[in-house]
């Protein structure tokens, strides 16, 4: 059975593999003060663009957003976010067990949009009791979104522009930053995001990494950032392990390079799904592909290839999501469109 459930299915590139079985034996200090994180940490920086750049790295996702959304919010803040975005849905609610609300916003096809983070500000503050009321203290966004969308540079700056007229830090949650970047069309580059972004992260776990997520702070972070880490449980005592894997990903493009791969993988995805027949239910431009799956389609998958039922369809169809990732290859394309023969 080949599966296209998710992005992080299989282990990790070569390449990381190999520089981690070179330093095996090596001995360094812990807690990210080795060379192989400093390494990655100026690596980093240059590629966003941004020199005075904070960043620290961490072990998976829920965590980088939970640690970052609570570094920047007060004890009576909460955190602005679409409806469908990742904190709200799908992190078992991390957010509210660290002592903050999520304040959700209608989202379009997963996008927050300016104009309606704006109404919802202004609407808040000419409230008269809203000193009575969970503050909002920032704003979430992650790019791609849940439905594997991405902003423009016009669509994040007008987020950016309400945020600083109502003093709110933006973060932008990158967990497949790397898919973002690559996609066909995007106007949006690293360096346009460390100018944009108070705080974002560069997911690793989804994008060639055994695990790992580099939380970049351009502007510096919030005071005292590694100790809320150390008290949340969020620093590997082995380090290393996580500056290892940006270092290598960072060396010659090679988070690029593996990224486009699996855009090219997507598109060859959708085109197959759409010869076949399938509605597109949102069209992405980056590795998650959303399509409306008849029934008989459905049945003739099962057992076959693997899918994330997204939504079920009252006439026994359903919105399936395909995810691709760095290490999809053609072989596995052909075989899903066997199965859909």
């Amino acid at each position: 059975m080949i599966s296209f459930q998710c992005d992080y299915m299989e282990g990790a590139h070569p390449a990381l593999l190999k520089r981690l079985v070179e330093t095996n034996l090596e001995q360094t200090v812990g807690y990210g003060e080795d060379p192989y994180c400093r390494a990655a940490k100026e690596k980093i920086r240059a590629a966003c663009g941004c020199p005075e750049a904070e960043i620290y790295f961490l072990v998976g996702g829920t965590q980088t957003n939970a640690a970052v959304i609570k570094a920047f919010l007060r004890p009576f803040q909460g955190v602005l976010a679409a409806d469908s975005g990742h904190i709200n849905v799908h992190e078992a609610g991390a957010i509210e067990a660290g002592g903050h609300k999520v304040l959700t916003l209608p989202q379009r096809e997963g996008k927050l949009e300016a104009e309606t983070l704006e109404t919802y500000l202004q609407a808040f503050f000419k409230d008269e009791s809203h000193s009575h009321m969970v503050c909002p203290g920032m704003v979430y966004l992650s790019h791609p979104t849940e439905y594997g969308t991405l902003y423009t540079k016009q669509e994040l700056t007008g987020i950016k522009r309400v945020c600083s007229a109502y003093g709110l830090p933006l973060f932008l949650d990158g967990a497949r930053l790397g898919y973002g970047l690559a996609a066909d069309g995007t106007d949006l580059t690293l360096p346009e995001i460390a100018a944009l972004c108070d705080a974002f992260s560069i997911g690793a776990t989804k994008v060639g990494a055994l695990f790992g997520e580099a939380a970049v702070f351009p502007k510096g972070a919030p005071a005292g950032f590694f100790t809320l880490m150390k008290q949340q449980g969020a620093v590997l005592a082995k380090g290393r392990l996580l500056g290892l894997q940006f270092d290598t990903l960072f060396t010659d493009g090679l988070y690029l390079e593996i990224s486009r791969h699996a855009i090219s993988m997507a598109q060859r995805l959708k085109e197959i799904l759409k010869k076949n027949g399938c509605l597109l239910w949102v069209d992405s431009p980056t590795n998650q592909q959303f399509v409306i799956l008849k029934k008989e389609m459905r049945e003739r998958l099962s057992g076959k290839v693997g899918y994330e039922v997204w939504q079920e369809l009252q006439d026994g169809g359903a919105v399936a999501r395909f995810a691709v990732s760095w290490a999809t290859q053609e072989a596995d394309l052909q075989a899903l469109e066997q199965a859909l023969a």
